[in-house]
């Protein structure tokens, strides 16, 4: 709004908001005109020249409305270029912060090796609960590990690597959404869970979400960890889990057993939120498991019962010494202003605060 009453005022001019509403028009149909011939060659799978015809035609008469638009550049049409270039410099800047983040990630993060020569206890004290730690790698240990046990050697005795990625299809089907893999030996208790959500997906409540994750762990234990439909990446193993198939049973504060957990189960938030400490999962009797299993469910049920942190990465971006007087400005200045600005994920904000256990770290890129 401030924008548009600043140019309004600033031209005092009905013809120079003209020239620039013009040349932001038809430089929307002309971007529009190209991407749809890609549209029909890689969406439609028509012929390259159905496409190459169809650019030619419209292409020839918004590129002469457009290049009459560019003549009045200093006659207003000044203002979309200006603040397109604007726009375009933050967005460079967000990418490349991010990809070098993701880069420092990626260079730095922990061989699975080094976890499995600490042996079972990671040479660090194992307390009860349940540790979800949040993390952008699919593969390997995230730095933030490290140096949250480097400086506090204690953690949970389940640990669960939770990676949130958005896939390019509208929804992904429950029985595809975890994919969970085992990190070292079993009685290592870690534990590694990608959850995909499609762009029209709405992810779940904290209740719900914690609900499917321990079932799909759980799932993954019952059946051993062998699943047709799993992928291998590095040297680990990825299984998709349908969640909510291991038939878990809640109890209630009463000591009534309300039923099998199931991702399908309406939930009223009203009511489910002032029992939620008194709620715990339990294995029914009649479960065919072997012991080992048991023992790896039984762990898992307890820990959950303990209670579930949640561990996220607050990361602050610094270029190394030595870096370019552009990259310094770039990474130090802009990115972090933006970062500092910027909602964070969209699973973080769904989960509880009071559970909620940041760790911050200097990304030196």
């Amino acid at each position: 709004m401030i924008l548009c009453l600043a140019v309004t005022i600033g031209f005092n001019n009905t013809k120079h908001l003209a020239n620039a509403q013009g040349l932001a028009v038809i430089t929307v149909m002309l971007v529009t005109t190209c991407l749809m011939s890609l549209v029909i060659v890689l969406v439609w799978n028509k012929s390259i020249f159905i496409a190459l015809g169809f650019l030619i035609f419209f292409g020839s008469i918004e590129v002469m409305y457009f290049s009459a638009s560019l003549g009045k550049f200093h006659e207003g049409a000044w203002v979309p270029i200006t603040l397109s270039f604007i726009f375009m410099v933050v967005m460079s800047v967000w990418h490349y912060g991010t990809i070098k983040k993701y880069e420092f990630d990626v260079q730095n993060k922990v061989s699975v090796n080094w976890l499995l020569n600490l042996g079972p206890s990671l040479g660090i004290v194992r307390v009860r609960g349940i540790g979800l730690i949040h993390t952008e790698l699919m593969s390997g240990i995230p730095a933030i590990f490290s140096h949250f046990v480097t400086n506090l050697p204690a953690f949970h005795q389940v640990l669960v690597f939770l990676c949130v990625k958005s896939v390019p299809v509208p929804h992904v089907e429950p029985e595809e959404r975890f994919l969970v893999g085992r990190i070292g030996p079993k009685e290592y208790r870690l534990y590694r869970v990608i959850v995909r959500y499609g762009y029209r997906d709405v992810q779940q409540d904290d209740l719900e979400f914690e609900k499917e994750l321990i079932n799909s762990i759980a799932e993954f234990i019952r059946s051993g960890g062998a699943d047709q439909n799993g992928f291998v990446e590095g040297s680990e193993k990825l299984s998709s889990i349908s969640s909510g198939a291991i038939p878990l049973w809640e109890e209630g504060g009463d000591g009534e057993v309300d039923g099998p957990a199931s991702p399908n189960k309406e939930i009223n938030q009203q009511t489910v939120a002032p029992q939620r400490k008194k709620a715990r999962f339990v294995l029914p009797k009649s479960a065919q498991v072997d012991a080992e299993v048991r023992s790896e469910l039984q762990d898992l049920m307890d820990a959950r019962e303990a209670g579930m942190s949640f561990i996220l990465g607050h990361s602050h971006m610094k270029a190394k010494s030595g870096s370019s007087f552009v990259k310094r400005i770039v990474i130090n200045f802009f990115y972090e202003f933006l970062r500092r600005n910027s909602r964070g994920p969209s699973y973080a904000a769904n989960i509880p605060h009071a559970s909620t256990l940041e760790v911050g770290m200097v990304y030196q890129v």
